[in-house]
């Protein structure tokens, strides 16, 4: 047997294990680097986060004023109704409408409907005082299927039932998107 022929692959393979752990313990410095310039980006992606979710609060929290503030001026300045015209209703609207019929209320169906009777919304005009954050409160305790619903504008809606202005609802309900402005 030859012992250069066995010798000099031995230490070939010794050579290039050692530069290639030399070359390894100097790329590592590199990734150091990386490494924190990737937690200092994190750092600030998070912080951006904090300050994101506080102003959404905010926002959130000038949006149930201002809803709040709404939903008074609408229920204030509800006037006494005379008698229902179920005539003049079905002419303007184009069906057949039953006094305090909850579900002409663009964004409200049957099973709504009994979820607002149970909570003891029982006309136009009980709709019509009930705040917004009184009739989300009514969908989440009907489960998630319920929740999803906005309920921004049936307040207005309904005043407007209850007031006998049903030229000026189905304009607006025209413009409506599932009860949605």
């Amino acid at each position: 047997m030859n012992i250069p022929c066995i010798l000099i692959p031995a230490l070939v393979g010794l050579i290039c294990g050692i530069l290639g752990y030399l070359l390894g313990k100097m790329n590592s410095k590199n990734d150091d680097s990386l490494a924190l310039s990737l937690q200092a980006d994190l750092d600030a992606c998070k912080a951006n986060s904090r300050n994101l979710n506080a102003r959404i609060s905010t926002l959130e929290a000038e949006l149930a004023a201002k809803s709040k503030i709404t939903t008074q001026s609408f229920t204030a300045t509800a006037p006494t109704v005379s008698s229902f015209d179920g005539a003049l209703a079905a002419n303007v609207l184009g069906k057949k409408i039953k006094e305090n019929d909850l579900k002409i209320v663009e964004g409200i169906g049957p099973k709504i409907e009994a979820l607002l009777n149970n909570a003891g919304i029982n006309s136009w005009r009980d709709l019509s005082e009930a705040s917004t954050e009184k009739l989300q409160s009514v969908l989440d305790g009907g489960g998630e299927n319920y929740a999803i619903h906005n309920p921004s504008t049936w307040a207005r809606q309904a005043l407007l039932a209850y007031q006998g202005k049903w030229q000026e609802l189905k304009d607006w309900q025209n413009n409506l998107l599932g009860g949605k402005e």
